[in-house]
């Protein structure tokens, strides 16, 4: 049974709001609603439409902050956009035909996978190189690595920024700030394609999305600012751990 005491409430309005300022900066911030959500009494699958929906406002309000640095990114915007559409798509759909069970056993992995990348991101930034600005991006492997993260945004979505950021270094030469607002931007995108999904043929709590969505955006926006307070260090790593006892939580249970 859901648990819609006063204190649940407050508890689900807190994990938005730090899970946007965390996407705002390091991304992840997904897996902090996910558990959330759990603790409260909603099933996994329950639990991460959801959160999906949820988190759209707050991707909205980060692409408002990052806007600026979008400016001459518009051929490779027109490049990835499409792409990242469709792979969301496929992903909703895989969520919404498969069985429960499938979802059931293939999201602890999905969760623990997500939290070694957030662990691993510096690491692979300093394995990527430092991008050079002006350097023609690697089409042939971008476009493909951008659907397959929409897939994956579509079925499950925790940690899609972290993997979007990983795959533009990877593929792209640009500076880190620009590639961040690219990111936000698709990321918003594979969002928008599950809300619209998922609010038609998906058990979406609109409680739960209208408690979490205005503190997602109010995190977004302006929790990016006071998270930077904190090291971005110990942001990534309460992810992290948190990410991690979800993951064998639901291994177990």
């Amino acid at each position: 049974m859901i648990d819609a005491s006063p204190g649940a409430l407050v508890f689900l309005l807190v994990a938005g709001l730090l899970a946007g300022g965390i996407n705002g900066v390091a991304g992840g911030g997904s897996l902090l609603v996910f558990p959330a959500l759990l603790a409260v009494g909603f099933s996994p699958l329950a639990a991460n439409v959801t959160n999906s929906v949820a988190q759209w406002p707050g991707y909205v309000g980060i692409v408002a902050g990052t806007r600026k640095d979008l400016v001459g990114q518009r051929r490779r915007v027109l490049h990835t956009v499409p792409v990242a559409a469709v792979g969301s798509a496929v992903g909703c759909v895989l969520l919404l035909v498969l069985p429960d069970a499938v979802f059931d056993a293939v999201v602890p992995a999905l969760v623990l996978a997500a939290s070694a990348l957030t662990a691993l991101g510096p690491r692979i930034r300093t394995w990527i190189g430092t991008p050079e600005p002006g350097a023609p991006d690697r089409l042939v492997t971008l476009l493909p690595a951008v659907f397959f993260a929409g897939v994956y945004g579509g079925y499950f979505g925790g940690a899609l920024g972290v993997i979007l950021i990983a795959t533009l270094q990877l593929c792209t030469n640009d500076t880190l700030r620009r590639l961040n607002a690219l990111k936000a931007l698709l990321t918003l995108l594979v969002a928008t394609v599950t809300v619209v999904i998922f609010a038609v043929g998906a058990p979406v709590d609109w409680l739960a999305v209208a408690l979490l969505a205005p503190t997602t955006l109010v995190g977004g926006y302006l929790g990016g600012a006071l998270a930077r307070r904190l090291p971005e260090t110990v942001l990534r790593w309460s992810v992290v751990v948190v990410g991690t006892a979800v993951g064998v939580y639901l291994i177990v249970t």
